[in-house]
């Protein structure tokens, strides 16, 4: 079969899964069909639509019940609640700060808001995520663990914290991470931007590291417009969440009093109405996305050369963007899949730019970074919101 035949077998097998699609189908786009207009306009008519309000409480309440973890902290976006993880795990004006190089931007942004440098480490196949082993080996061969401080042998800073992130909602095997954690003496913080609704070894992403951050953006599993969370199950480290992202002001009847640098980073009343809506129907949400992943793996599975990346064995994934990846010899003709699929209406996006080759990230430390280019050159996702599979689901 020559390649464009090829090309053309993987759109028609998209299709097939799409019978009744719209002639654009977006990646992934917000799904309303629920109590969102009853509670949004409940805060207009209230005129509660700022930083205070029921559902700011209410929402927060929701997503720690949901998620297990015994404190969520909702702020204006992933981004922000990474930073202030990273802030309140103690990284520190020139730390290191071990993150996959193949992963969204804000990742490496986050640790740069804190003065700290990204250090970029390869992924793995399974999952997309960090390589445990290779990581182990790397660290090995380039770091010290001094009067209980994990330091880079190469560049004399402490390398303070490892920042693991579950790609396309496929968590990462986290175990060998922690044991590497506690090897290296290393917070572990959890990326867990993608993965509301996944689970690690039956318990949901998040609950792992000391913190960790979800994001609600407008393409996510459920989204709050922008707006993310903070997870923790430590009391202490959650009150300080809630007051630095309350611009650390001391509570009082009328004073202004602030005791620190804050950040005004807490999540409008609007905003959480719409996530309370949305986090009720995200049950249904998740099965929809789970069939969908299903009937593409079947579609997809006779043809040869690509590959639908499956749910690792030991994690439940909330299969947040599907994604096929190619085999390496088919590398070179990723774009025109690319071009190809658009064309048609399936909107499809490749992987990330590799952090290390932004050039605001190119000077950063990095371990060989093989399987992340790889992967980055392979990996397509395709269209993935839960409404493609709503007239398949009997509400």
């Amino acid at each position: 079969m020559n390649q464009t035949a090829w090309m053309e077998s993987v759109r028609a097998a998209i299709e097939q899964v799409l019978p009744d699609r719209k002639p654009f189908t977006p990646l992934h786009e917000p799904y309303f069909a629920g109590n969102e207009w009853e509670y949004v306009k409940s805060c207009l008519d209230t005129g509660w639509v700022s930083s205070v309000g029921e559902y700011v409480t209410r929402f927060g309440q929701e997503l720690a019940a949901y998620t297990g973890a015994k404190y969520a902290i909702p702020v204006v976006n992933g981004t922000a609640a990474l930073q202030i993880c990273l802030l309140l795990a103690g990284v520190e004006t020139g730390d290191e700060v071990l993150i996959p190089s193949l992963s969204f931007v804000a990742t490496a942004n986050a640790v740069a808001y804190c003065g700290a440098i990204p250090h970029f480490v390869d992924s793995e196949e399974r999952s997309l995520g960090i390589d445990a082993a290779k990581l182990e080996r790397y660290l090995t061969e380039i770091a010290i663990v001094e009067q209980g401080e994990c330091r880079n042998r190469l560049t004399g800073r402490k390398i303070k914290a490892l920042v693991p992130m579950h790609t396309f909602g496929h968590p990462v095997d986290l175990d060998p991470l922690l044991a590497i954690c506690d090897t290296y003496n290393l917070e572990l913080i959890e990326d867990a931007a993608e993965s509301l609704g996944s689970s690690y070894k039956g318990v949901h992403t998040g609950n792992f590291g000391k913190l960790a951050a979800l994001s609600f953006n407008g393409n996510k599993v459920i989204t709050t417009g922008g707006g993310g969370a903070i997870l923790t199950n430590d009391e202490f480290l959650a009150r300080e969440a809630r007051h630095l992202t309350t611009t650390a002001k001391v509570p009082h009847e009328w004073a202004f009093i602030h005791d620190r640098v804050g950040y005004n980073y807490r999540l409008p009343n609007l905003n959480a109405a719409l996530g309370c809506a949305q986090l009720e129907q995200l049950p249904r949400f998740l099965d929809q996305k789970r069939q969908l992943a299903d009937r593409y793996r079947e579609a997809l599975r006779p043809l040869a050369g690509i590959s639908f990346l499956e749910e690792p064995n030991y994690a439940r994934s909330n299969y947040w963007l599907n994604a096929l990846v190619l085999d390496r010899p088919l590398a070179a003709h990723r774009d025109e899949l690319l071009r190809m699929l658009n064309d048609a209406g399936l909107m499809s996006r490749p992987l990330w730019e590799p952090l290390h080759r932004l050039p605001m990230y190119d000077h950063c430390p990095r371990m060989p970074l093989e399987t992340a280019e790889s992967l980055a050159a392979r990996v397509v996702n395709i269209p993935s919101s839960p409404q493609l599979m709503a007239s398949h689901t009997t509400n």
